[in-house]
């Protein structure tokens, strides 16, 4: 066992070192009164030396922890976010939302107004703020959306605390914690502070399948003639791409993904069928629901009563939901990246005898994928001259310039099947929890990871707003990240429009054909937005010029700057 050690410091100085050590490589802050020992202790660092996660300074607190969730994304590994006390919570909860739905770690953090009025303490409460401020209960604010919270009581305690938060955030199914510190205890001095180097409390190891249950589905897959796959998340974790792509092609079953968050399959495999999962359900005999919370919706489409269903997922039941009542036949509890190499392994002992079964399924989803593929381009054909712009235009023209590892981020209406897809991690779709306004941010987190790739972040005009984009167009011009933001500007919430007519079809909303609280009444120049930092920015109203917009906005990109283009577009 190793150690180190830190001399005449303070308690702050302990905790960005142990942070660091760690493997946290960034704070993202919103900072407040309440971090006056971390500023100090940062400065001190600066002229000393020695390891702590660079600051980064982010003017709002939802772009800071979208900038946590998308460094995750592209690094498997979770970041800093410090706000300040309530009020700066408050503000991040939304993005917290997201990380807790889509499963994804983030150290999030804030500081404890300062508790003592006198008494000489350090850090002590020194202006007026420091009494409306505080709270019984700051982690109330948020305990429903975090794995764990905790308040720092002292530096005593700060090396277990630490590494609890880590290996809490990192265990499966993953997520945010949340630690408060007071003010006074971060100035608090230490004579001498030594933690061990590297850690010894270890994140445990993933949940891996009973064998029996990979039996009893891999038996059930056997011997059905029309399985399918639905799912949202497969592909969080990269690896699990070619595994998937392996199962599928072993026993042709079409994989459907709703809502897409990740890229599961390339979109050129045999047995990528699409977004639609509700086309497959009524012919299918079994239903294997793999890391999807919401497979079907019951009012609308369901599985025949006789139709199996299999759920696979780190957590089946997504225990953290109130209410969820899919049926279930048999659920598997397992990471993917340990179940879909079981299973598949399970399936080729039983492939002899279904071979002509698989391969008759092969020949009528190669059918089914042809002509699914012949719509989505007579949708791409009708909507290449559409004036405003038709979404699958905008899409088609995204996908003609990007290249192979270009990052997509979609917090948009852009149309998946006009996207070609093939390596893991180059989409992402994080508003789990439908909070949003996370775009700006992830993609400005994905790119500070992987500062070679492109980045799209593409954003609804109402998402855009929520995005708060200039301190997004901020952090991009000071921390040197030249994303291309693009905006599918159509004047409404069209999530909202679209559900007021599900639920009053023949109503006096749908009759008006101009829903009231849907529709933006001025239409706003949102590349200026981006000049405020410099950027290159652009509205584009005309479907011709579509492609050569990209093509200055790329040579933005290509000279260091951010870009933005402001596309008027149709609504649903």
């Amino acid at each position: 066992m190793t150690g180190k050690t830190i001399e005449n410091g303070t308690a702050a100085d302990a905790y960005l070192a142990v942070m660091a050590d760690r493997g946290v490589d960034y704070l993202f802050a919103n900072a407040g009164t309440d971090f006056a020992p971390l500023i100090e202790a940062l400065a001190k660092a600066e002229v000393n030396g020695g390891d702590y996660p660079k600051p980064v300074t982010v003017p709002h607190e939802n772009v800071a922890v979208g900038m946590a969730l998308g460094y995750y994304l592209a690094t498997g590994k979770p970041q800093l976010v410090m706000v300040h006390v309530n009020v700066g919570t408050a503000n991040a909860i939304c993005g917290i939302m997201n990380a807790w739905r889509g499963n994804v770690p983030i150290l999030f953090s804030a500081g404890r107004t300062p508790y003592s009025e006198e008494g000489g303490l350090l850090g002590q409460r020194s202006g007026e703020i420091h009494w409306p401020q505080e709270m019984r209960d700051q982690g109330s604010m948020l305990r429903e959306f975090v794995k764990w919270d905790y308040e720092l009581p002292n530096s005593q305690v700060m090396e277990s605390a630490i590494d609890r938060a880590i290996n809490i955030s990192m265990s499966e199914p993953k997520g945010p914690v949340y630690l408060t510190l007071p003010r006074e205890m971060l100035a608090e001095p230490l004579d001498s502070f030594t933690y061990q180097s590297p850690s010894r409390r270890r994140t445990p190891s993933a949940p891996y399948p009973d064998p029996r249950a990979i039996d009893e589905a891999a038996e059930m897959i056997a011997r059905a003639e029309n399985p399918v796959i639905i799912t949202s998340s497969a592909g969080r974790d990269g690896g699990d791409v070619a595994k998937l792509a392996a199962l599928a092609e072993c026993f042709a079953i079409p994989v459907t993904q709703r809502k897409p968050r990740y890229m599961c399959l390339p979109t050129e495999h045999e047995m990528h069928l699409g977004y639609d999962p509700d086309s497959f359900i009524e012919s299918a005999d079994l239903v294997i629901v793999m890391e999807c919370d919401v497979p079907w919706i019951p009012g609308k489409k369901a599985p025949k009563p006789d139709c199996k269903v299999i759920h696979i997922a780190v957590d089946p039941l997504f225990s953290a939901y109130p209410i969820r009542g899919f049926t279930s036949d048999l659920g598997v509890t397992g990471v993917l990246s340990g179940t879909l190499p079981m299973l598949t392994e399970a399936l080729m002992s039983r492939h002899g005898a279904a071979r002509d079964r698989i391969e008759a399924r092969r020949r009528r989803l190669a059918e089914t994928r042809a002509s699914q593929r012949k719509k989505w381009s007579a949708i791409l054909d009708k909507g290449r001259t559409q004036d405003p712009l038709h979404p699958a235009w905008i899409t088609h023209c995204i996908n003609q310039v990007k290249s192979t590892d270009t990052v997509l981020i979609k917090e948009s209406p852009l149309t998946w099947e006009h996207l070609d897809l093939s390596l893991p991690g180059t989409f992402f779709s994080a508003g789990a929890a439908g909070g949003l306004g996370w775009g700006l941010g992830t993609a400005l987190g994905v790119k500070m990871a992987q500062r070679d790739k492109l980045v799209i972040c593409t954003v609804g005009d109402g998402a855009y707003m929520f995005g708060n984009p200039v301190p997004a167009h901020y952090v991009a011009k000071a921390e040197n990240l030249p994303i291309l933001t693009i905006v599918f500007n159509n004047q409404m919430w069209g999530a909202v429009k679209r559900n007021t007519r599900e639920v009053y079809p023949g109503g006096y909303a749908a009759r008006s054909n101009r829903e009231p609280l849907t529709y933006f009444d001025t239409q706003l120049a949102f590349e200026k937005a981006v000049e405020t930092a410099g950027g290159y920015g652009e509205c584009v109203s005309n479907p011709a010029e579509m492609p050569r917009a990209l093509e200055r906005a790329l040579d933005a990109i290509k000279g260091g700057n951010q870009a933005l283009l402001n596309v008027i577009c149709s609504g649903p």
